[in-house]
């Protein structure tokens, strides 16, 4: 059995080293037992709670066959939970090593969607698989960006606090190429959470503040210069202009957003019960089991239920911020980063766009709403979170006492 092993542990084996006062790593398998147990919990008791509730939003769209979405996000839960093992018991230096080959990787399968790929819901961002199933390579971008960062700053820190110039531009030019493929694919929303993680990983690894304020100027000019020139696609821009008129928008592109917030508010306190929501029932709400599935949740769980997923995509962010901190290495605090300010912006938006306070972007609810893609890049994330966290204890377990 291969032992975890990094700098700082190599030559500790099975067993005792010859250095007094360390102990043992633990072998490749009982690394697992050594991670966050806090970020399972929660992840799973969300994730779960988002199979009952794809239940109850598509039961109504299929009365022979109620469960087939259900079942199927079930079976992409147990696939994605495999995954998140898996990645929290890759080596740690192994997944350093693999992160241009993840870049390179992401990068394929984007392009692909221009070669090959379909349109959904006006993007075209996705691959179609056998089986009618399919694949949204971005998702798998966004972890892959997050990694390669990681390495640049943990490469670049070494005998100084933080990178400089030199290190910024190499990030930004590793984000800008997908960034741009997944625009032109009319993705705004991923574009978006992109930019998040760009801000987040620079922020969290050190870069100048010169940097960061530049870029959140430049952000707020390319916006304003985009809704004023009309640059964004038509739909795009009716969306926005339902958010900011949303009583204007009602029976048009904010039709949704308010059927939405009629079904949130209908739940009360206690919700209506599962597969007993009017509005969802009866079809008021389009896609109640992908982007507007907190919209089920406040209508049949009511507002305890929507608090419930509210306070463990909390306990998640809160883990992963706890798992930045103690990380053993420049990597591992950027990866942890990077990722809580993935889960955050896309919580945020998603919870917000149900409400009524952001507008619609197509972003999916983590773990929650249905989708193979989103749920697996999501769970390899937490994958990496449970290996920093475990390399942080091992690292402790065989320090010197």
């Amino acid at each position: 059995m291969t032992s975890w092993t990094t700098p700082a542990t190599a030559g500790v084996r099975n067993g005792r080293s010859g250095a007094v006062g360390r102990r043992a790593a633990p072998g490749r398998w009982q690394r697992i037992w050594h991670g966050d147990w806090a970020l399972w919990a929660a992840v799973l008791s969300l994730a779960g709670l988002g199979v009952v509730l794809i239940a109850a939003a598509t039961k109504p769209l299929n009365p022979t066959h109620p469960f087939t979405l259900a079942k199927q996000q079930l079976l992409f839960l147990v696939v994605g939970a495999a995954f998140a093992v898996l990645a929290s018991l890759v080596e740690y230096r192994t997944i350093r090593a693999a992160a241009p080959v993840l870049y390179v990787l992401a990068l394929g399968g984007l392009v692909a969607t221009f070669v090959v790929g379909v349109s959904v819901n006006g993007s075209r961002a996705w691959l179609r698989l056998p089986g009618g199933l399919s694949l949204e390579p971005s998702e798998f971008a966004k972890l892959a960006l997050i990694v390669l960062a990681a390495l640049v700053v943990n490469a670049r820190v070494s005998g100084r606090s933080d990178i400089g110039d030199f290190d910024v531009v190499a990030i930004l030019a590793f984000f800008a190429v997908p960034t741009g493929l997944v625009l032109l694919q009319r993705d705004l929303g991923t574009g978006l959470v992109i930019l998040v993680i760009l801000f987040g990983v620079l922020a969290v690894g050190g870069a100048p503040t010169r940097w960061l304020v530049g870029l959140t100027v430049l952000v707020a000019l390319a916006a304003v210069v985009a809704v004023k020139f009309h640059l964004l696609h038509g739909y795009q821009e009716a969306r926005l202009t339902a958010f900011l008129h949303p009583e204007s928008g009602t029976q048009t592109y904010g039709y949704n957003a308010y059927q939405a917030r009629i079904a949130i508010g209908s739940g009360g306190l206690h919700g209506t019960g599962l597969f007993h929501g009017s509005q969802i029932n009866n079809g008021y709400v389009f896609a109640a089991h992908t982007d507007f599935i907190f919209a089920t949740a406040g209508e049949e769980l009511g507002f305890l239920g929507g608090g419930l997923i509210i306070l463990l995509l909390t306990v998640i962010l809160w883990r992963g911020l706890r798992i930045a901190a103690h990380a053993p290495d420049a990597f591992g605090r950027v990866t942890a980063a990077g990722v809580v300010c993935w889960f955050a912006f896309e919580s945020f938006e998603n919870i917000g766009m149900n409400l009524g306070i952001m507008p619609i972007t197509g972003i999916p609810l983590q773990f929650v709403s249905y989708g193979g893609s989103s749920l697996f890049a999501s769970m390899l994330a937490i994958g990496l979170l449970q290996n920093i966290a475990i390399q942080a204890k091992v690292v402790a377990r065989i320090a010197p006492e």
